[in-house]
């Protein structure tokens, strides 16, 4: 058995055999027992007193941390009724219904704690179930192998893909209707070495939007991202790396768009969110729909406001670039790891740099860091899954191109030179709006360090 209690399979059946109300209110987690030994684990504040005279035999304890202990006891119930649903399958009682129970019960479980992936790792000896939420991956759940067929099957019965394969890649999408809500996943399949790895993403069309004042911007740049609204044309720039939240950024620019006056495309790949009363395109390269393709035919179309996913290559820039100068509004998302570098990068994919300076509005650079949870202020509790943290928010920092910097970005002037220009009228970069955060105690210095010393 390994040491890390976070990959350690767990006998549920323990707690029924002993006493759960024991284990629950004395803070010991049952791991397994065989003809030796019982093994717990505990932590300091447990309460080990006639422990011996409790189980009258040979015990075995494992030491962890207060916050693992209460997260591993944390749902117990379920945890229990995941367990028994899967051993049932192994007595061949109406297995296939067991195993679609198992699974609608897990990813429920998912959705309620807000997951936005499912990550479902074999190995020779165990399965780990984690879950992707704001952003950081966490263990809830361990099984041992024996289950993994079983359940790879399932999830390909249900997303239509071959059952006997597991020595290729395999990816689709389903949907399932959960306590009368119908979700979205897609799901890829990847062969390794000890089984197989599955991951299926959340896409949760009841999940509100959020509007712009609601991503934990900082007031200045929520005040210039409205100010970019009332633009009927122009380019406004998402910048930052994969995972920083561009996606979510761009759907609220859409949301306070959106209205019966305005028509509004969107060039994807692939949709995330399906939004009432814009047209939105997925891009599919294996039919031939590419970016490419899409965007040249699309001003035809005479929209109002346009979205282009992400500027890959000089093409998509160049129809940005001309669509913004038309008459058009267009909103896109680019790699970069600052705004200053946004234009340092728009330059390096040969953007004519008399359109850059006419048609470039706004750069918005933004980083994701974990907040502190409301509910316990970032000591853990059962809302946080005792992380401390709950939900995420935006550190960004935001350029609005005005005339000066049209002016010298038309003169190729240096990314020093505008920095100076910036610095003399209060640019608070994305370290400082960190560093505001802390100061109102929203998120931890670590945190701020993390994100920013990832770039």
């Amino acid at each position: 058995m390994e040491d890390n209690i976070n990959t350690s399979i767990i006998d549920y059946s323990l707690f029924d055999k002993y006493s759960q109300d024991y284990f629950l209110s004395n803070l010991i987690l049952p791991l397994y027992e065989d003809e030796k030994y019982l093994k717990l684990a505990i932590c300091k504040e447990s309460n080990l007193n006639s422990i011996e005279q409790k189980f009258s035999r040979k015990l075995k304890f494992k030491e962890i941390f207060l916050n693992e202990m209460k997260f591993l006891l944390s749902n117990i119930d379920l945890k229990k009724e995941l367990f028994k649903l899967l051993s049932k399958t192994n007595e061949n009682i109406n297995s296939v219904n067991q195993t679609k129970v198992f699974v609608e019960k897990l990813i429920f479980y998912s959705i309620t704690n807000r997951a936005s992936d499912i990550h479902i790792e074999s190995s020779n000896k165990r399965i780990l179930f984690r879950f992707r939420i704001d952003g950081f991956l966490k263990t809830f759940f361990v099984l041992d192998s024996t289950y993994s067929k079983q359940i790879s099957s399932y999830i390909k019965l249900i997303a239509n893909l071959d059952i006997t394969q597991n020595r290729l890649p395999q990816d689709s999408r389903f949907k399932l209707n959960l306590n009368a809500k119908e979700y979205d996943f897609r799901v890829s399949i990847l062969p390794i070495i000890e089984g197989e790895s599955i991951v299926i993403r959340v896409l949760d069309s009841n999940k509100k939007q959020k509007s712009l004042d609601t991503l934990g911007f900082s007031k200045h740049i929520v005040v210039s991202l409205y100010d970019a609204l009332k633009l009927n044309q122009g380019l406004i720039l998402v910048a930052g790396p994969t995972g920083s939240g561009k996606t979510t950024t761009i759907y609220s620019l859409l949301k306070d768009l959106n209205s019966d006056k305005k028509k509004i495309i969107t060039v994807e790949d692939p949709v995330e969110y399906k939004m009432h009363n814009i047209q939105q395109i997925a891009v599919d390269n294996k039919i031939g729909l590419t970016f490419s393709s899409v965007l040249k035919n699309i001003l035809r179309q005479d929209p109002d406001v346009l979205l282009i996913g992400e500027i890959r290559e000089e093409e998509s820039l160049n129809i940005a670039l001309q669509a913004s100068l038309t008459g058009h509004l267009v909103i896109s998302t680019i790699h970069s790891n600052s705004a200053l570098e946004t234009l340092s990068r728009l330059i390096d994919l040969n953007a004519d740099e008399f359109l850059l300076a006419t048609s470039l509005k706004y750069i918005l650079s933004q980083r994701l860091v974990l907040s502190y949870c409301k509910s316990c202020e970032g000591k853990g509790c059962k809302e946080c899954n005792f992380t401390g943290y709950f939900d995420r928010l935006s550190l960004g920092e935001i350029i609005k191109v005005d005339e000066h910097i049209s002016s010298m970005i038309l003169k190729k002037e240096s990314l020093n030179e505008i920095k100076k220009y910036l610095l003399l009228n209060d640019y608070q970069d994305i370290f400082n709006d960190g560093l505001s955060k802390i100061k109102n105690k929203l998120t931890s210095k670590e945190e701020v360090y993390k994100v920013i010393n990832n770039e």
